[in-house]
């Protein structure tokens, strides 16, 4: 099969631990192809939409919300997603998310290609969890109305219980964009130091978490 993984950064890998990189380590008898960018929004996946369809996949493999959840919620990181992902206001509200991410499935499907959804998971603050399972919420409830299958990493991986953090700002996303240029990879140490479980910033994964969710999407798309 010829698979497609469209999502943000933590599709991408760039930042962090690469599942993509992993599932086609574990299933080398399959075409994995990447298709995350970091910062995307479900509206800017819906935007790249025809660029992957035109590799005319067997299936795609959708995961996004953590950026849709985070623009919502944190205004001081708003002109981020309008200036740099050219999100209209730099917000994606609940209801754009829902309906741009249906639209999104019916064309995977219109196109006769399979479609399956991973809902993400964001460890940076109950704040920001409690919002993120809201998007989650919806996204699940438009998969099962179009009868796609979704996994569920926040399930998988979120930890019990979180504390409350200071609002995200565009400083947080500055810095990304700085170690991503520089080659920046001590993930352990910064786990560690921020108190997170399997993301080292309350957002992107680990190298480690990233081998356990490559594990979980294997067995989940049946890739064995």
């Amino acid at each position: 099969m010829k698979i497609i993984f469209l999502g943000d950064s933590l599709t991408w890998g760039g930042y962090g631990g690469d599942f993509v990189a992993e599932v086609a380590r574990l299933a080398p008898q399959h075409t994995i192809i990447n298709a995350g960018e970091g910062g995307n929004t479900i509206v800017n996946l819906l935007n790249r939409l025809d660029g992957v369809l035109n590799q005319q996949p067997d299936g795609v493999f959708v995961m996004a919300g953590g950026n849709d959840a985070i623009s919502y919620s944190q205004p001081a990181t708003r002109p981020y997603y309008e200036q740099v992902q050219e999100i209209p206001g730099g917000m994606v509200t609940p209801d754009l998310f829902a309906r741009s991410y249906r639209e999104l499935l019916t064309r995977i499907q219109l196109a006769h290609a399979l479609a399956w959804m991973g809902l993400e998971p964001l460890e940076y603050s109950a704040e920001l969890a409690a919002v993120m399972r809201e998007y989650n919420a919806l996204a699940a409830d438009v998969a099962r109305s179009l009868n796609v299958l979704a996994l569920d990493l926040y399930a998988e991986l979120m930890p019990a219980h979180l504390p409350m953090r200071p609002p995200l700002t565009m400083a947080t996303i500055n810095l990304i964009g700085k170690r991503v240029a520089s080659g920046w990879d001590d993930y352990e140490l910064e786990r560690q130091r921020g108190g997170f479980t399997y993301s080292f910033d309350g957002t992107h994964f680990t190298p480690e978490t990233a081998q356990r969710v490559a594990r979980l999407v294997v067995n989940f798309l049946d890739l064995g």
